[in-house]
């Protein structure tokens, strides 16, 4: 019985440290732009290109 104690009181441990850390990148502002990271991939080569077009 004392196993099932310890294995409730150390789930809840861990589903705090995740919810926490969950809260910590939403407040940090992880979430808030899902669009720019995925094209700027795309516009990055074409920075590189016309660097080397100038020297």
């Amino acid at each position: 019985m004392s196993v099932i104690l310890v294995l409730v009181t150390l789930s809840m441990i861990v589903a705090g440290s995740f919810l926490g850390a969950f809260i910590w990148a939403m407040k940090s502002g992880q979430y808030e732009d899902t669009y720019s990271p995925s094209v700027r991939m795309l516009f990055e080569d074409k920075k590189e290109e016309s660097s080397h077009k100038q020297v």
